[in-house]
């Protein structure tokens, strides 16, 4: 299984359009970071987590030519505003099959609804499979893929389990019994927004909890932003396993 990391940052990118902040004026390319994503490929299937305003860049530069499939974590735009640049995609194998839960379903059929619409569809617009999850293993290729369920702040969001890959974005609290689903996960992938508290997101000292909490071999932060400061001061903060993750890093399990 190999994962890229197609984007690693938080809603605004790195670097914040307009700021002066040292972190967003860095010219180290592990300082910019497209909005949240990963490309999960094994034997000949190919699925992404989540579908941002930064997935055109994101394909291209993992020179992704198909994908099998779209996983939602939540519906928020910095994980679904991507939606309509699925379209090449759609040109060479026909409609795209999107998993994520019946509320973020609904929440993309408003937002996108010249996309999912049956009736006087405009020609070259792309359609999709819709399949609606719940907190229970569903079926990617040949793997049964285990959701994770927590809260960021109040909204219901989901992590997933692929076999030895665990991937958590957007978290603030995991019920023990969610957390007991990652039981010898080799590799998770969990997010830290920054070190000050935020209402939403796990800081760095959360995200390191929850990792002691579950012990993998290695993991990796994401979904980070500025605040939490140049990646390679706070990589030497690190504990030995854990890793600040970047932009087209590639992981192989």
């Amino acid at each position: 299984m190999k994962i890229t990391f197609l984007g690693t940052g938080t809603s605004q990118g790195i670097p914040v359009i307009g700021s002066n902040h040292p972190v967003c004026l860095s010219e180290n390319p592990k300082d910019k970071r497209l909005r949240v994503s990963v490309l999960i490929e094994w034997d000949a299937f190919v699925y992404v987590i989540d579908c941002g305003p930064d997935f055109r860049q994101q394909m291209l530069n993992a020179k992704c030519f198909k994908i099998d499939g779209v996983v939602f974590t939540h519906e928020h735009a910095d994980h679904t505003a991507g939606l309509d640049d699925i379209r090449p995609f759609y040109f060479r194998q026909g409609n795209i099959p999107f998993y994520a839960h019946k509320r973020v379903l609904k929440a993309m059929r408003q937002r996108f609804d010249y996309i999912f619409t049956d009736k006087d569809k405009y020609p070259g617009v792309p359609s999709v499979i819709q399949h609606e999850i719940e907190n229970k293993p569903f079926q990617l290729g040949n793997i049964n893929v285990i959701p994770i369920n927590g809260f960021h702040h109040k909204l219901q969001v989901f992590g997933f389990r692929f076999n030895d890959f665990a991937y958590l974005t957007d978290m603030k609290t995991i019920d023990e019994d969610e957390i007991k689903k990652l039981n010898g996960v080799k590799v998770l992938v969990v997010n830290a927004l920054r070190e000050k508290e935020h209402i939403s997101h796990f800081t760095l000292d959360e995200a390191l909890q929850l990792i002691e909490k579950v012990k993998p071999k290695t993991a990796y932060l994401t979904h980070i932003s500025h605040y939490l400061g140049f990646h390679d001061d706070v990589q030497q903060k690190l504990p030995k396993n854990v890793y600040l993750a970047y932009d087209n890093l590639q992981i192989e399990l």
